[in-house]
């Protein structure tokens, strides 16, 4: 896990060939955080470069549904966005629970692939474009 000042890092909750996610605490106001990290120790300058702009894109982004970004900041050879933490669960994580047990109610289904598709929708109406939409990476509440 990893130390940042202010924070407290409670769990890893996902894991990528590119990043590592956290839930935290920050430590001067309990706001729950969630912080990605770039996985490597020493990224190239264009793996910073399109972090970076992922987080501007991701920051300049005022569309209910899409998860708000507080800051990014440097961590020993990489850096790391602090962002939003509603206490959702990943769709993969949802997915995965509900095929041990049963599928989900179509109702719940259509429910949820309407919101889906709403968020992206207006992300898309603000001139801004979703080049991958991946189950790992998609936060959902009960």
């Amino acid at each position: 896990m990893i130390a940042l000042p202010n924070i407290e890092v409670h769990s890893q909750i996902y894991l990528s060939a590119n990043s590592v996610v956290y839930r935290g605490v920050s430590k001067s106001d309990n706001t729950p955080i969630v912080l990605k990290v770039l996985k490597q120790d020493y990224p190239t300058p264009g793996e910073l470069t399109r972090y970076k702009q992922e987080y501007e894109i991701t920051r300049s982004l005022n569309v209910e549904g899409v998860i708000k970004v507080y800051s990014i900041q440097e961590y020993q050879r990489t850096l790391v966005m602090l962002l939003e933490d509603f206490g959702g669960e990943s769709l993969a994580k949802l997915r995965s629970e509900l095929a041990a047990f049963n599928l989900m109610p179509l109702a719940d289904f259509l429910r949820l692939a309407i919101q889906i598709t709403e968020i992206l929708g207006n992300i898309h109406s603000s001139n801004r474009s979703v080049r991958s939409f991946h189950k790992q990476n998609s936060q959902i509440t009960a």
